[in-house]
């Protein structure tokens, strides 16, 4: 209920923000609202490159960031290419700026480019959006996706076509894009080594978190 002005029970995701980063101001009332504003990391690249397996080896461990699956929200009725599929990345934000004012950021692993979220009213809630891209040679991205159970359909031409083309867009634009994207060629990388190189980049936004509280035995 975070768009909700607890003064005036007016909804909006567009409130003004304060020159000190701090409060959402209902344009309605005027009310300040204070909040965190803390960054959103997207690990972004092509099915294969391994986003899925970083990702549930880093929800299993402790950590400063809520890791999550931006594939979990996903229906039919948010596939609009035509728009940048601006609705989903908007309800992506909204969560994701709720979870943060536990004092956590969010690392949302998904397919995604820069400039989908940024264009959505609710990305004024974050210091910034900040991306790594997965990516690996097509060869390796190949035999991964050919390698998968036939259910998911992950080796059908079509689908490794457009794979590889976003895989070599993401690589192409890493520098180009705004904002710029980092990169990790998990090619020749273990699942650890992967893990760790996004833990690396991760270490980047610590600062923008608060401390972890320690399991209590009791």
């Amino acid at each position: 209920m975070f768009n909700v002005c607890p003064s005036c029970g007016e909804y909006s995701d567009e409130k003004l923000i304060a020159s000190d980063g701090r409060h959402a101001i209902c344009q309605a009332c005027g009310h300040e609202h204070p909040f965190l504003r803390l960054p959103l990391l997207i690990v972004t690249g092509a099915s294969g490159t391994g986003k899925s397996t970083v990702l549930l080896t880093l929800v299993a461990e402790q950590s400063a960031f809520v890791c999550l699956d931006s594939d979990i929200l996903w229906r039919d009725e948010f596939s609009k290419p035509d728009n940048d599929f601006r609705d989903y990345r908007n309800l992506w934000l909204r969560v994701a700026k709720n979870i943060a004012q536990n004092g956590r950021p969010v690392a949302l692993f998904g397919s995604a480019t820069p400039g989908q979220f940024e264009q959505c009213a609710e990305s004024r809630y974050f210091s910034g959006i900040h991306y790594l891209a997965l990516v690996c040679s097509d060869n390796e991205l190949t035999r991964r996706l050919e390698a998968r159970p036939a259910w998911r359909n992950s080796g059908t031409e079509a689908v490794l076509e457009r794979m590889t083309k976003f895989n070599q867009w993401l690589i192409d634009n890493a520098t180009k894009s705004d904002p710029p994207m980092s990169l990790l060629d998990t090619s020749e990388l273990s699942l650890d080594e992967s893990v760790d190189a996004t833990k690396k980049w991760f270490s980047s936004f610590e600062a923008f978190s608060l401390p972890v509280p320690k399991n209590i035995s009791h």
